[in-house]
């Protein structure tokens, strides 16, 4: 059987065709007026005649510039992540930008093999909502690549972050639940190193030490993120003599999980016991009861680390590697007994 191969014309043969430069028909592909109709009339009847189509992306790689920024997330379940997703889209597409999302499924290999659409010039940056690169990694990586965190930052990594306050966010919650009359509070955290788990922890002592309340750490239950953990972390509280009132979470899925095995146990939640969380996922709103929560501002975080990151990639000076931080808010609701 005969082989047939269909050969795609270069822009050499439409120079050759149209008896002019490279230089010339790259003007014309690029809209540049030093052109004289003459010569961009043949350029034109050239391309149509040979049916060229120019590889943007090719000339785009070529200049490391693709317009397009990468977005890799742990999970693509959290809601969390799409509001934020949602925000940087918003601010890109104002500025011609494209944003593509991808899930590592907190699996560093993974993580690894999209960030090779960074390291091919595929993308002009990435940022990672969560990462499992260490910040001796994202440091070396910077110095060549255009890299922003976002939501979760890594100690010791000098690299655009934009994030809440976890620290004072939890701090307030916390002070919250103090000031409704609660002075036995539990604390359903991780054990993960992320600055978000462990800021929020220092928060939430912070808060009883301001209030005049003792630390007890037979108040404290830390496992992972994952939903099961806060329900286990409910069953774990019933076991103390002296149980708590109030529980704070350091996510809402963990708040929403201890909330189901409360109300399984009979035991109701706003009235028997406050349970708090942290994200205001839309799930907060949408079940019953309604869950009392801290507020990310996903859309502005998503649109400020898009606007930064921009300014980094087109920038030729210094990059701008500063740690923002936005504002949070306190959301009461029935799960508090508002």
């Amino acid at each position: 059987m005969a082989r047939y191969e269909i050969m795609s014309a270069t822009i050499k043969d439409v120079a050759r065709e149209a008896g002019v430069s490279v230089a010339t028909v790259s003007r014309v592909l690029n809209g540049n007026c030093n052109v004289s109709e003459y010569s961009a009339d043949k350029v034109n009847r050239a391309i149509k005649k040979l049916n060229y189509s120019p590889n943007f992306l090719g000339r785009n790689l070529r200049k490391c510039e693709t317009n397009v920024i990468l977005c890799i997330m742990p999970s693509s379940e959290h809601s969390l992540y799409s509001k934020i997703i949602a925000g940087m889209q918003s601010y890109a597409s104002k500025v011609g930008y494209d944003i593509i999302s991808a899930s590592s499924n907190n699996t560093s290999t993974v993580e690894v093999r999209q960030m090779n659409m960074l390291f091919n010039r595929t993308v002009d940056g990435v940022v990672l909502l969560g990462t499992s690169l260490s910040a001796e990694q994202i440091n070396e990586l910077s110095v060549n690549y255009n890299i922003a965190l976002c939501c979760e930052g890594v100690i010791g990594a000098n690299v655009l972050t934009v994030a809440v306050n976890d620290e004072k966010a939890a701090y307030d919650a916390v002070m919250k639940l103090a000031e409704k009359g609660h002075r036995r509070i539990g604390f359903i955290g991780t054990n993960s190193p992320a600055i978000s788990s462990t800021s929020r922890e220092v928060g939430y002592k912070k808060a009883l030490e301001d209030s005049g309340i003792a630390y007890d750490e037979k108040l404290v239950y830390k496992d992972s993120f994952d939903y099961e953990c806060g329900a286990a972390a409910f069953d774990y509280f019933l076991t103390i003599e002296d149980r708590p009132t109030a529980v704070f979470a350091v996510s809402d899925l963990l708040a929403i999980s201890a909330i189901h095995r409360s109300e399984d146990l009979g035991i109701r939640v706003g009235s028997d016991i406050s349970i708090m969380g942290f994200d205001n996922i839309f799930m907060c709103e949408a079940m019953l009861p309604t869950v009392s929560t801290v507020e990310q501002p996903c859309a502005e975080m998503g649109e400020l680390v898009i606007a930064k990151l921009i300014h980094n990639i087109r920038s030729e000076k210094d990059k701008d590697n500063a740690y923002y931080t936005v504002d949070h808010r306190l959301i009461m609701r029935h799960s508090t007994g508002d």
